[in-house]
């Protein structure tokens, strides 16, 4: 039987051991029930807002003296807020339904992680709605989670160790060298994203390094010493490089830059590959991604967790990412099964541009290609770029430059409008003489059509300049059928055709619509606003939301640079005219496919500068990619846009409204303005945001 002092003893014993706190879950509980915020919490408690973030996820607890004080407070609230029992939880079932349940919102199976509540709600019913910094998202707009990816496609690394995810979760990384935290990413992290194609590949995780978390992997912070940005890369004996090597990791070819892959030889149907962008060595181009490099990393990792959702994990430059949303979308191959030996083997995947690269034909190369020097050819080469165009001012009338105002009009994503439905060529080119044309056959054409007269206030449709063509030259298919559209004789002298044609783009037009569509109907910019109300709430998208702003400004790069893609030129000052160069060898390297995207974008907007002259009697001044400037009687463009009776837009024309294809307001300056940059040759498209600084440049 125990004694006095031994049970005295015993007691003593346990009121030295340190205070037991509640739960994790019941911690945040307490706090979101009194209504106090994580960061005045930590205010309170004289820490940082992370470490009340890391006390709240069990990542790690406070000592002494903070742990005697937070466990006073907590015994205080949890006496002020008993947690609800089963008639609470009844009462409260309406206030449920305007937040998501706890069990939609956490992650399976991953104790280590969090939802941060400043950035989406995670908590039952019981916390006050005016806690909640961000309305919650519908359901309807989450999609469905893959077990094997329960924490998303990426993650923001900050030097401390927290891994920013999508939707506000946070997981805790130990690693401190790059061979580590390739392993926690494939081992632990649950980060990954599912194949956009049944016969694809699912997507390797992206891991983003802040300039914090480089160091402490032992990278440096810059990179610097080379003359072109995209060349950087750390040096073969780098101690990173070394480790990497000497886990049995190896890089691409690209080596380790600010987009760096390092993977393993898949073993049977399981990849070992991970991605990593360094921000600090400008991984994010400012030009695509505006301010997201300047943001906090769970806002990095809400900019790029959108665009993973809606577009394709990134792998480097949005060109680069809207290359490979083309294969994702349309994988080469497919499995397939020999009927003798009942095998599986890699098929081709029909409509897909296959597994190997094809030689254009020669109008369709550059002229640095192989299949030009080598073949000497001299028959010149299609010239299907955007617009560059400016009016004569010349035949500008008194009644135009008496109008007070230029107002440019920007088209949506021309290029993706243009990539709908479009028909290419799957197969080699095949060479033809004296064949007769067929505006439904994918291909480039040696046609004059130097005699097609034209309105000289408006560009031609045949060149990029807008000047009318001198002689016989090579064109695709869409430009020489809309020559035919006008009503002129064609006659080919010669053409490089395809037989094998597809609508190959679809399934990447409709991805990139939808995630156009979408990111803009976030911002408030829906299709059922009217043209004032469009032109409105367009004014101010940017300041509504920057994070989404950002997010629609990837998009769009992500189309013009995935075309540019297509057709990707040598890289280098050591490059000698004839050798091929590493783009060759993809299959994506498909300069027909380009001119036939930008080939339809044109001809789609001389169509429409067309009708509106047709319509209105109106002409514009100049004219650059896809943006318009149009004389007008106010600083509106709803004062010259062309609508019927009823108040509708005209078909045909300009029309206002947040699909592709459709126009935004892109600039409003004095017509003075304008006529003054014309006549030193200058394009007010160009210049219609810049103002009067750009004047002065020019100047």
């Amino acid at each position: 039987m125990a004694t006095e002092d031994e049970l005295f003893a015993s007691v003593d014993a346990l009121l030295k051991e340190e205070p037991q706190l509640p739960p994790p879950a019941e911690r945040a509980r307490l706090r979101e029930a009194a209504g106090i915020t994580q960061a005045r919490l930590a205010t309170a408690l004289k820490t940082t807002t992370q470490s009340v973030k890391n006390w709240e996820n069990g990542r790690s607890e406070p000592k002494s003296p903070r742990l005697d004080a937070y466990q006073r407070l907590l015994n205080g609230w949890a006496a002020k807020y008993p947690a609800p029992g089963p008639a609470l939880a009844v009462t409260s079932a309406a206030a449920a339904s305007s937040e998501p349940e706890a069990s939609e919102v956490e992650t399976p199976n991953a104790p280590q992680a969090l939802t941060v509540p400043e950035t989406r709600p995670a908590r039952p019913a019981t916390r006050p709605a005016a806690a909640s910094r961000r309305p919650a998202a519908k359901k309807a707009a989450q999609p469905i989670a893959d077990p094997r990816f329960p924490h998303g496609p990426l993650a923001v690394l900050d030097g401390d160790g927290s891994a920013y995810g999508v939707d506000g979760i946070v997981l805790n990384c130990p690693a401190t060298t790059v061979p580590g935290l390739v392993e926690w990413t494939l081992r632990e992290s649950g980060l990954g994203a599912p194949k956009l194609n049944r016969y694809g590949k699912d997507s390797d995780p992206l891991i983003v390094l802040t300039a914090s978390a480089a160091v402490r992997l032992g990278l440096p912070e810059r990179l610097e010493g080379h003359e072109q940005r995209r060349s950087l890369r750390l040096p073969e004996d780098h101690p990173v490089v070394k480790q990497v090597a000497k886990a049995k990791w190896q890089l691409t070819q690209r080596g380790f830059g600010p987009w760096a892959r390092i993977y393993r030889k898949a073993q049977g149907r399981d990849r070992q590959c991970v991605q990593m962008a360094i921000l600090s060595w400008d991984a994010l181009d400012e030009r695509s991604w505006p301010g997201v490099s300047e943001m906090e990393p769970a806002g990095i990792a809400r900019v790029l967790g959108v665009y993973a959702q809606r577009v394709i994990t990134p792998r480097g430059s949005t060109a680069v990412s809207g290359l490979e949303l083309m294969t994702a979308l349309r994988p080469p191959t497919r499995p397939e099964r020999d009927e003798e030996t009942g095998n599986w083997f890699s098929g081709y995947n029909p409509g897909s541009l296959g597994t190997e690269p094809m030689d254009p034909a020669p109008p369709e190369a550059t002229p640095e290609h192989p299949v030009v020097v080598n073949s000497g050819w001299r028959g010149g080469f299609l010239n299907e770029e955007a617009y560059q165009w400016v009016r004569s001012v010349d035949s500008l009338s008194d009644e135009e430059c008496m109008l007070p105002f230029a107002v440019g009009l920007d088209l949506n994503t021309a290029f993706l409008a243009a990539a709908a439905r479009l028909v290419v060529g799957l197969s080699a080119p095949d060479h033809f003489h004296n064949v007769k044309f067929n505006p439904k056959i994918p291909g480039s054409w040696l046609v004059d059509l130097s005699h097609v007269e034209l309105d000289p206030r408006l560009p031609s449709p045949f060149t990029p300049d807008g000047s009318r063509p001198t002689g016989p030259a090579w064109y695709q298919t869409h430009t020489v059928a809309y020559a035919q559209e006008l009503g002129h004789d064609i006659q080919p002298i010669e053409a490089y055709l395809r037989r094998e044609t597809g609508a190959y783009l679809d399934p990447w037009h409709d991805r990139l619509k939808n995630a156009y569509v979408d990111t803009l109907a976030d911002m408030g910019i829906t299709k059922d606003l009217d043209d004032r109300q469009f032109l409105a709430a367009m004014a101010q998208h940017k300041q509504v939301d920057p994070a989404l702003a950002a997010v629609l400004s990837a998009i769009k790069a992500t189309v013009k640079g995935g075309v540019g893609k297509l057709r990707e030129r040598p890289q280098g000052r050591h490059y000698q005219e004839g050798e091929r160069w590493p783009a060759l060898e993809r299959p994506t390297w498909r300069p027909d496919i380009r001119a036939a995207v930008i080939s339809k974008a044109r001809v789609n907007m001389h169509r429409k500068l067309n009708n509106m002259a047709k319509m209105t009697g109106l002409y514009p001044l100049a004219v650059l990619s896809d943006c318009v400037v149009y004389p007008s009687p106010s600083a509106s463009p709803l004062d010259f846009l062309p609508y019927a009776a009823s108040g509708k837009p005209q078909p045909g024309g300009f029309r206002l409204g947040p699909t592709p294809g459709l126009a935004k307001l892109e600039g409003v300056q004095p017509m003075l303005w304008a006529v003054e940059l014309m006549e030193k040759g200058l394009n007010p498209a160009r210049h219609i945001k810049g103002g009067d600084a750009v004047l002065d440049e020019g100047e």
